[in-house]
């Protein structure tokens, strides 16, 4: 058989040509110069790629650039893809099928719930519109993240829903969530520090009078240790809380929280159900508040990534492009649609928040004066702030993985025309250790320092195209500075976007000469 190799592009990049084939037989890939021959046994097709065993060791060899000749050669044929998807349950149920079955409409194609099997959480199917072929089988198991990771690794899973990173394992950011304080509906407490949380969380702190309630023993309620949940909470405390009552999944926790008088929990935002968020403020009384806004830019210090974990090896094409997909639009609908924060870059006028202002001047110490207040409302008049927010590793120069990434976002959206009209300022903060204006100086230079960072990353920006560089000190702390994570909070270079009409520069096209 004889056969030229490759799926169409489009809809049928999602039809995986050859599940079906014979395994482990000889074939023979030509280029189509006709100067190169391998042979061996083909060991997978993933509808763009051989993989095929030979004397020289295992090749991954693009179908585009050869032909195939033997046995064992794919037919062009759309077989059905399993997709196997495993992790943390919570996540896996609110937010994998709505997002998997707007990738899969998006394209024309039909999603179809199926019965899932017994250890399953949930299973769907995704047809062809015309003939009503099966095209792949997709079901979620909810798991422990350690039985996750093996089952990526053992190639037992093609993704994995998790709130961990784990090293190994590629990471991407799925959504972002909130952990907040929970407690009964009819709890009078008005609300708890980070400080008295953390006190509560590890049994030292055991009445609520403690926290500033009634005087009543706290009764403290959790996921189960082996959960993902448990799992992140521990690695933010340093330690696992000391529970008294343990629950399998979030549901469940939110129910018996909202049904015990004197109950204290951390759940995920989008799993309130019928429990009430307890308001969390900082050791200094500074409100923290897990707007969307906050938690993209980690202003929030309980927010929570939730990541896709993919393993070390070549993932089928229609899993590709689902993970490509995470970047539109629709995928932010989705994730929002599902109670949880999407990735993209949020914006928010800077003379909206009172808070941050009123947080300004009852936080200023003795060496913030009018003058530098004035300075810094006089810039944040007009002004909008967006999401992406740049923090750098402890005792370093060097941006921390988030703000990685955020330079690159940035980088693109500018080089996309993502501003039109508008000039960006990077605004530099930092804590109110040590004197005012050394402060100042040292906000602008890591301000300057991201400007720079960002020039390497596109080096074909103009200059005109770049953030100009403000820094404003101590001026606008986010949290009290008496806590490590208080002063973490507030060293941090905050983009804003102010407006601006200049004509962009228009190049000079040189004189034609008769």
């Amino acid at each position: 058989m004889r056969s030229l190799a490759g799926c169409a592009a489009g809809l049928a990049a999602l039809f995986l040509c050859a599940a079906g084939m014979a395994r482990a037989q000889d074939i023979t890939l030509i280029s189509r110069e006709g100067n190169i021959v391998l042979s061996g046994s083909l060991q997978g097709f993933d509808g763009e790629f051989y993989r095929i065993s030979t004397k020289y060791g295992m090749l991954t060899v693009d179908s585009q650039g050869v032909i195939c000749e033997g046995p064992a050669c794919p037919d062009l044929v759309a077989p059905k893809a399993v997709i196997r998807l495993v992790g943390a349950a919570d996540a896996g149920q609110r937010l994998l099928p709505g997002l998997m079955r707007r990738f899969a409409e998006g394209r024309g194609l039909v999603w179809r719930d199926a019965p899932p099997a017994a250890d399953q959480a949930w299973a769907a199917l995704v047809l062809d519109p015309e003939t009503d072929q099966i095209l792949a089988e997709i079901a979620f198991t909810p798991t422990d993240p350690a039985t996750a990771q093996a089952a990526l690794q053992a190639g037992a899973a093609e993704l994995a829903v998790s709130m961990l990173a784990v090293p190994g394992l590629h990471a991407e950011t799925l959504a972002l969530d909130a952990l907040v304080p929970v407690m009964a509906p009819g709890n009078p407490t008005p609300e708890v520090s980070t400080v008295a949380l953390a006190g509560a969380l590890s049994g030292e702190l055991t009445n609520w009078a403690q926290l500033g309630g009634p005087d009543m023993p706290i009764v403290l309620h959790g996921l189960a240790p082996e959960t993902d949940m448990a799992q992140a909470l521990a690695n933010r405390l340093g330690r696992a809380p000391v529970l008294a009552v343990s629950h399998p999944d979030m549901a469940a926790l939110a129910r018996a929280v909202a049904k015990d008088p004197w109950a204290l929990a951390i759940t995920g935002q989008a799993e309130l159900g019928p429990a009430r968020a307890l308001p969390l403020a900082d050791s200094c009384g500074f409100p923290l508040l897990p707007t969307p806004i906050a938690v993209k830019a980690e202003d929030y210090p309980l927010s929570l990534p939730i990541y896709l974990l993919t393993p070390p090896r070549r993932l089928p094409l229609l899993l590709r492009e689902f993970l490509d997909f995470l970047a539109t639009p629709a995928a932010d609908a989705a994730m929002a649609g599902a109670g949880l924060i999407d990735r993209s870059v949020a914006r928010a006028p800077m003379t909206q928040d009172g808070l941050r202002l009123l947080n300004a001047i009852q936080g200023a110490g003795e060496d913030v004066t009018l003058a530098d207040l004035k300075a810094l409302a006089a810039v944040m008049d007009g002004a909008d702030r967006l999401s992406l927010t740049f923090r750098f590793e402890e005792g370093t120069s060097a941006l921390d993985a988030p703000s990685q990434t955020n330079l690159a976002t940035l980088a693109r959206l500018i080089g996309a025309g993502g501003f039109p009209d508008q000039a960006l300022i990077l605004a530099g903060f930092s804590d109110g250790t040590g004197d005012a204006s050394a402060n100042r100086a040292l906000s602008a230079e890591r301000a300057a320092r991201v400007a720079q960072d960002l020039a390497a990353l596109a080096p074909d920006l103009r200059p005109d195209q770049l953030p100009r560089v403000e820094g404003f000190g101590e001026a606008l702390p986010m949290a009290c500075d008496e806590t490590a994570i208080g002063r973490r909070l507030n060293r941090r270079v905050e983009l804003w976007v102010v407006p601006d009409f200049t004509p962009e520069p228009v190049d000079q096209a040189p004189d034609l000469v008769p």
